[in-house]
């Protein structure tokens, strides 16, 4: 959705779009451009990042670049301007003066930095509408205000930093810039109490950190004996030291989304999980022959794409597995499609993209849209409308070594299937013991839905076709 306004027929503004469903801000991770470049319509500006996915966002007209209102680091809300653009710079219209930049809020209240009354959510599944909103920042005067958008565009366009009283708060506080407050804000960090090597006495990001990484050591020596590192995925972590003994990670944007969506999965709908072992000799040997064929020429085959394919065909054996539990209504909404997701790990954590209506293509358009789906995650690209809408989900934990897991459902979704490592172990063949190559499934539903008997045997239909993979074309 494309937000703008035009503010003259000189000067028009670029709002902060809601680029998924019921999104309300989202993070400005990086500019593209800079005040005086020129951009044409389509052209990417910057990227932002919201609790689904980072997303790349394009100008909808051309012209010179006249202002960005937020630095990188900034988290704004849906329909503020982020940056306003000259459409007619050769005009003879004296240049309006750019309104200040607005900086991120430095004493926000409490509900501000974690929203209450929101439903939690799964990528791509969006978030409920909520009352909660930032409070508005205190007045500030002019002078402020002006010291300010002097400070953040001078950091935008990459240059020195005014004299010391631009980055000085009329009541005392101490140099720093925009970025480095939000910072210090987000590290807990009081700015009073950091040493300051910049020029002219201003505080910088190694400042901030440096103070930041002796006050986790003091937090923990007294009552941590064993050394814990947290998982390094956020880009605002405190930096580990030679003495740290703990990295605390701030939880934000998609894992933050990810973690609320699955305690709220886990505990709303009942889960069940069955497993199966099975020899998949015959689906490894199909997999490399169509490796081979010229059909499948320019696509990814792998096993996967069958394992898709068999889930597919085992839906719709069994169509009532591909459904969803509406608690409002008390009813059970039935799916007449399919959207395959695909759980893929990122560094901004686990997405889940989906194939939009997977039961209707062949299968070298499965693999042409799976190799795609892995392209775009990997990339970090994907979009919210790919994460949005899906049905059943495959995770293939076997990529990590693993033998299989208990899935936890996708909000919305029925059915989850664990795919685990392929491996050579012996197996009874044909009454005699012989290397086959060996996996495990596991299929976890919402037993409100899907009863032991169905989710069995959408689980057997999978494991039949995956040791007679001719029963794709029986049972197709």
């Amino acid at each position: 959705m494309t937000t703008m306004t035009q503010t003259s027929a000189r000067f028009r503004e670029f709002k902060m779009p809601d680029v998924g469903e019921g999104l309300t801000e989202a993070e400005i991770l990086k500019w593209f451009v800079q005040p005086g470049d020129t951009v044409t319509d389509g052209q990417v500006v910057c990227e932002v990042e919201t609790a689904k996915a980072a997303v790349e966002l394009p100008i909808p007209f051309d012209g010179v670049v006249h202002e960005l209102r937020f630095s990188e680091g900034t988290t704004v809300d849906v329909g503020q301007v982020i940056i306003t653009v000259d459409v007619a710079p050769g005009s003879d219209e004296e240049a309006r003066v750019p309104a200040p930049v607005q900086e991120p809020v430095d004493e926000p209240d409490a509900s501000a930095e974690e929203p209450k009354g929101r439903t939690p959510v799964l990528v791509g599944y969006g978030v409920a509408e909520s009352s909660t909103k930032r409070r508005p920042r205190k007045g500030a005067a002019a002078p402020e205000a002006a010291a300010v958008a002097a400070a953040v565009q001078a950091e935008l366009n990459g240059h020195a930093a005014p004299a010391p009283s631009v980055l000085e708060d009329p009541v005392g506080r101490p140099l720093a810039k925009p970025p480095v407050r939000k910072l210090a804000k987000d590290l807990g960090i009081d700015l009073a109490t950091v040493v300051p090597t910049g020029k002219d006495g201003i505080i910088t990001r190694e400042d901030v950190h440096a103070a930041a990484a002796p006050a986790a050591v003091a937090a923990v020596a007294p009552s941590a004996p064993a050394p814990s590192v947290s998982e390094p995925v956020a880009a605002a972590a405190v930096e580990v030291t030679s003495s740290a003994r703990e990295t605390r990670i701030p939880v934000k944007g998609v894992r933050k989304a990810i973690a609320q969506a699955m305690v709220g999965s886990a505990f709303t709908a009942p889960h069940v999980t069955e497993f199966v072992t099975i020899d998949v000799t015959r689906t490894m040997k199909l997999v490399a022959e169509l490796k081979e064929d010229k059909d499948m020429a320019g696509v990814r085959v792998n096993p996967l794409l069958i394992i898709a394919k068999a889930l597919l065909v085992a839906i719709k054996r069994n169509p009532e597995v591909n459904a969803a539990w509406d608690e409002a209504n008390q009813e059970i909404v039935q799916k007449h499609y399919v959207n395959l997701g695909i759980a893929a790990a990122t560094p901004r954590g686990l997405i889940v993209p989906n194939i939009k209506d997977a039961h209707d293509k062949t299968l070298p358009q499965l693999a042409a849209a799976l190799g795609e789906l892995v392209t775009t995650a990997r990339d970090g690209k994907t979009s919210p409308a790919a994460m949005a809408g899906g049905t059943v989900t495959i995770t293939n934990v076997g990529v990590f070594g693993v033998d299989t897991g208990t899935p936890i459902l996708n909000p919305g979704e029925s059915a989850i299937l664990a795919v685990g490592a392929i491996k050579l172990q012996p197996w009874v063949h044909k009454g005699k013991v012989k290397p086959r190559q060996v996996t495990t499934l596991a299929l976890s539903f919402d037993h409100r839905l899907v009863d032991g008997e169905l989710g069995s045997k959408v689980l057997a239909d999978v494991a039949a076709i995956l040791e007679q993979p001719k029963r794709l074309i029986t049972w197709a």
